[in-house]
């Protein structure tokens, strides 16, 4: 009989605490941006635009990562709220482009400071080398895994 392995504990595990603080975050974020009628994925689409002009909805799931179908739902709720407009591309007209309407780009600076608040709510905890190192130590880990999609969940 081989001999057993002992069985780890749930919170010896890196991925037990990297949820753990996730959740959190994502959660306490979420609500905070929910009072603002957004959603976490509508955010990072909103965030995206925001530093381009107009762009193809492909260019844009690209970007992020996502499906040109994620894409398009995503844009389909934001343009029911009027803070994108998709229009025909003005050098294709079969083409289409995503841009912030003028709501949608006045709404992006008060989001991303709800991101900043939420951010300092959790990590203001930490010195600011040790938010340095956690950063570095996350970024590493994302690149050494090949890790590109924005994660909107």
């Amino acid at each position: 009989m081989p001999p057993t392995r002992p069985i780890s504990d749930l919170t010896a595990h890196i991925g037990y605490w990297l949820r753990m603080v996730s959740n959190h975050v994502s959660a306490a974020f979420a609500a905070k941006l929910a009072d603002k009628g957004i959603t976490v994925a509508e955010w990072c689409v909103m965030r995206a635009l925001y530093d381009t002009d107009a762009i193809p909805p492909s260019h844009l799931a690209q970007g992020m990562g996502l499906t040109r179908g994620a894409i398009t739902k995503l844009a389909d709720r934001l343009i029911a709220k009027s803070l994108i407009l998709r229009q025909a591309n003005a050098q294709d007209g079969r083409a289409q482009t995503l841009a912030l309407t003028e709501a949608g780009r006045a709404l992006v600076p008060d989001l991303a400071a709800l991101a900043d608040f939420n951010d300092a709510e959790f990590f203001d905890a930490l010195t600011p080398e040790e938010r340095e190192t956690l950063i570095r130590l996350l970024k590493s880990l994302a690149q050494r895994g090949q890790m590109t999609t924005i994660p909107i969940k």
